[in-house]
């Protein structure tokens, strides 16, 4: 349990700091559709889908967020939140080029960070990178690796850009 805390700590810690602009840059973006007429679309793949639902169901939900379904239709105010495991997930790079063609900004998280060959990364208005790749603790098998905590920092990221969010959207007031 030690090596666990130890562990996720230390990724937090790293997701916080080298994300603290993207986080803010992140609520400024969002906060445009709930200031404006739009909607904040919350696009998880996989077991990312939870923080879309965390962001609808919580004890205090995200203002304006409605979860993304494919095929619903995306408006030039809406703003999108896209939440995925790898940055070469294809759901989420088909999402990602639909949005772009149509001129509507949206935020990803992903594991891996910016780099020049991250394409989702370079579509993206903002993109935060979760930092996790593989596993953060050592497997049974030799040099395998176990504890994958997607979910644990994209969750930690939401709350930090809601916390800006939710101030600038109530100054707007």
């Amino acid at each position: 349990m030690k090596i666990l805390t130890t562990q996720i700590g230390g990724l937090l810690q790293r997701a916080g700091s080298n994300n603290e602009e993207a986080v803010e840059e992140t609520a400024r973006l969002l906060a445009q559709a709930t200031i404006g007429e739009g909607r904040v679309i919350f696009a998880g793949f996989d077991e990312l889908e939870a923080v879309g639902l965390n962001a609808i169901f919580a004890a205090e939900p995200f203002r304006g967020a409605v979860r993304y379904d494919d095929g619903m239709e995306i408006h030039s105010a809406d703003r999108v939140w896209l939440f995925t495991r790898s940055a070469t997930d294809v759901r989420a790079l088909q999402l990602a080029r639909m949005l772009a063609e149509q001129f509507i900004p949206f935020a990803v998280v992903a594991g891996e960070k910016a780099t020049e060959d991250n394409e989702l990364a370079d579509l993206a208005y903002t993109y935060m990178a979760t930092g996790v790749v593989k596993g953060i603790l050592p497997g049974e098998a030799i040099g395998s690796r176990i504890v994958q905590p997607h979910v644990l920092v994209a969750l930690f990221l939401y709350e930090a850009v809601k916390m800006a969010y939710d101030e600038m959207v109530s100054e707007e007031e």
